[in-house]
């Protein structure tokens, strides 16, 4: 199912929800190698160049719990041999480290908004324009901001939880995203969603109350399976983080 549009108007224009699509968009078209992948077969060198990119910059759960960078025989490992578990514990002391200036804490938060393809960041800002700029109406610009970038990075830090010795690069917004769903689900539950939805091969665009949508979301996500190359902990633990938000906002009069 993929929404298209809510039946929820706001009162205020969605400023930190349209700038924080252009962040995604800008850095993915303008930073990224990884946008011409959608056009044409990547040669070899825009393959090392991608691979790169992404080591350098983006969170990777084995660095996060080893607080430090990956070195060159554990990138070798996972993108020549395959082995997405290559996390050593004792590097050897003399061991090549290809980025030895990354900041492995800062990455937390730059992965929030590097995506892996065209269909990864096209989903991700769809649902974060339709769901994002009625949390943003409701809690407030400065709070909104602050509370997607706290969803990113425990979607991030659950995400390492259960994949403690990965040496796989997480990118997306996907669990800043979950997070605004999960606030969405608890403050405009009936808010009508209308949703693209595929039976067999027709397509139908029904009027779904939210909470459908995002109850069937969620759940959808236990079904992924850590073989998938998504990262469903993150989206869950998101989409959880953004509950409990809503439910302690709701309580303390957040909303202004």
């Amino acid at each position: 199912m993929i929404p298209i549009r809510d039946e929820n108007p706001t009162h205020r224009p969605a400023v930190v929800t349209g700038l924080l699509i252009t962040a995604c968009l800008s850095v993915f078209l303008l930073v990224q190698p990884t946008a011409s992948r959608a056009f044409d077969e990547p040669t070899s060198d825009e393959l090392v160049d991608e691979i790169e990119f992404i080591y350098e910059y983006a969170a990777v759960p084995c660095e996060l719990i080893e607080n430090r960078p990956l070195t060159a025989r554990e990138i070798t490992a996972s993108q020549v041999n395959g082995d997405l578990n290559a996390c050593a514990n004792t590097p050897e002391p003399d061991s090549l480290i290809p980025f030895p200036d990354k900041n492995i804490w800062v990455s937390v938060v730059v992965s929030i908004f590097l995506h892996g393809s065209w269909l990864h960041i096209a989903g991700n800002m769809i649902f974060l324009w339709i769901f994002g700029n009625n949390i943003e109406d409701h809690m407030g610009r400065g709070h909104f901001a602050v509370f997607f970038l706290m969803s990113g990075i425990i979607a991030t830090l659950a995400h390492v939880a259960i994949q403690l010795d990965s040496t796989a690069p997480v990118v997306g917004a996907s669990g800043a995203v979950a997070g605004v769903m999960g606030v969405y689900l608890v403050w405009f539950p009936r808010a009508r969603v209308r949703t693209l939805v595929f039976i067999t091969v027709i397509p139908l665009w029904p009027r779904l109350p939210a909470a459908v949508l995002l109850v069937v979301w969620f759940v959808s996500q236990f079904y992924i399976g850590n073989d998938s190359g998504v990262a469903w902990m993150a989206h869950v633990s998101g989409f959880i983080f953004g509950v409990l938000a809503g439910l302690i906002g709701r309580s303390d009069k957040l909303r202004t």
